[in-house]
């Protein structure tokens, strides 16, 4: 049997991965580094700084213990070299994506010449939805293990490469095409969502900002709590969770109040739906996306690029 280290996407398929008794040792990715300003190297003090900061000023409830939660099992995975193959459990989506071509970059660092493999969900046979993980039966996860796809030195030197570029401040160099010869049949549809987080160059809201309205106009939504169920169910490839989208909410709150028991747009949100008003000065707050500031750039709808502010 081979020596084997599993690095899963978070404590609740790590959780699984062990009742199920798929051999090996584990270590769990506790970060959201889709969010918030990033250095490349995860082992450097300019790193454990900018997360400890951010957690702290976005998500205090998430703020203690950053050593132990994360430092702790980045120390599992620095340790790599003792095991004859790692196996990368991430999602399809951009919070997935984000944090394993920082761990492949991390892997990569510390000199790992074994194989990577990665076990990643998605497209399911026969299904519409692409799935989580989580959301895949005991059978399915086997099936998914069982064929895990083996990383080239290509794809280690891509994901090493996107990860260096999100860490950057030039956002304008991360091109969906530099994933398409690639094993990370998702990666490229990442890339293009995270553009597309930047502001609209026509009304100041990124994407999930404009399909917050949208939702709200389009179904008899009652609460904030209701909101963020259609949020999180129709969000693509972003894969954000309920902390994020809520900390959303709160951001959009200006634009929609709650009138005889429903969610209505205000005015101006109806305005910025049907005659592209900008709203880019009002809505400008300190962001960091990766490396870069959200409110630097713009997002251009007709050629899916973005431009600096």
């Amino acid at each position: 049997m081979k020596k084997t280290l599993h690095v899963t996407n978070g404590d609740s398929l790590n959780d699984r991965l062990l009742t199920m008794k798929i051999e090996g040792d584990y270590a769990v990715w506790r970060e959201m580094l889709c969010e918030g300003k990033t250095i490349v190297d995860l082992t450097s003090r300019a790193f454990r700084k900018a997360r400890v900061d951010f957690f702290k000023n976005n998500y205090p409830d998430q703020a203690g213990g950053y050593d132990e939660i994360f430092g702790s099992q980045l120390a599992i995975i620095a340790d790599a070299h003792q095991y004859e193959e790692i196996v990368l459990w991430f999602e399809y989506d951009l919070f997935c994506h984000i944090n394993m071509l920082a761990c492949i970059s991390f892997i990569k660092s510390q000199g790992y010449k074994a194989n990577v493999y990665l076990v990643c969900s998605g497209r399911v046979s026969g299904e519409k939805e692409l799935f989580a993980l989580s959301q895949l039966s005991q059978k399915q996860l086997l099936i998914h293990y069982k064929d895990k796809v083996l990383l080239t030195n290509h794809d280690l030197f891509i994901a090493d490469d996107l990860w260096r570029l999100y860490c950057g401040k030039d956002p304008l160099k991360l091109d969906p095409k530099r994933a398409k010869d690639s094993n990370f049949i998702y990666l490229s549809n990442c890339i293009s969502a995270h553009k597309e987080r930047f502001p609209s160059a026509i009304t100041g809201l990124n994407t999930l900002e404009t399909n917050m309205l949208r939702l709200i106009r389009t179904y008899n939504i009652k609460t904030e709590h209701q909101l963020c169920g259609y949020m999180l169910n129709y969000q693509g490839y972003y894969g954000y969770g309920d902390i994020q989208i809520k900390k959303m909410i709160t951001r959009m709150s200006p634009f929609f109040e709650n009138i005889d028991n429903r969610l209505v747009l205000t005015e101006k949100a109806n305005n910025i739906l049907d005659n592209s008003i900008n709203v880019f000065q009002e809505m400008k707050y300190p962001c960091t996306l990766g490396g870069a500031s959200k409110y630097e750039y713009v997002y251009n709808d007709d050629n899916h690029q973005l431009t600096k502010t």
